[in-house]
């Protein structure tokens, strides 16, 4: 059975908001490397459709883009990506696929068939599989940014604290910083 491991950018006062964080080839370097290591990706229809619209046009190389994220996009197009939605069911990119049903049963499913591991990059779906007690680990990229609004990791609260054992606390460069963390139980 592979993990899930839940994984974003987040600033210091816990925004998740995609343009708040630093963009540069050591944050697109290190989340290349996470994709490399997992067997899927997995998001949420708002992420989804956010992903697609830009890193997929890259990969067919319409949108000029330099080396590192041409590169991120080339892997992406090829790596499995499943989207959790209620209100599309048609998801075009390559090698993207639905996941439909019981929630925790689709996704248990999903990381019993991915020996490699599943890459959870949505937000508000990280709520929701955390609430059903199925996130593994957490690889979170902190920016040295604080954004001072919204929106913000777990925002519509979680039923009860989660204890996290730290793995690895990785400073980059760009003076974020790379935290891995698994559940305790």
């Amino acid at each position: 059975m592979g993990l899930l491991t839940f994984s974003l950018n987040v600033t210091l006062d816990g925004c998740v908001d995609h343009q708040e964080g630093i963009a540069d080839d050591e944050t697109h370097a290190y989340f290349t490397r996470l994709m490399d290591e997992g067997g899927a990706m997995l998001w949420g229809r708002v992420t989804y459709e956010l992903m697609e619209s830009y890193w997929a046009a890259v990969a067919r190389g319409d949108e000029e883009a330099p080396p590192a994220l041409r590169e991120w996009a080339l892997k992406l197009e090829a790596k499995p990506k499943y989207v959790v939605s209620s209100t599309r069911d048609d998801f075009p990119w390559t090698n993207s696929h639905h996941i439909t049903g019981d929630l925790r049963e689709s996704i248990q499913k999903l990381k019993d068939a991915t020996p490699a591991g599943v890459l959870l990059g949505s937000g508000k779906l990280a709520t929701e599989l955390d609430r059903l007690d199925l996130i593994d680990e957490y690889k979170l990229l902190v920016h040295p940014r604080i954004a001072g609004h919204g929106p913000t990791l777990y925002q519509s609260g979680l039923p009860a604290t989660r204890r996290l054992e730290l793995l690895s606390a990785e400073p980059l460069h760009n003076g974020a910083v790379a935290m891995h963390y698994r559940r305790t139980v």
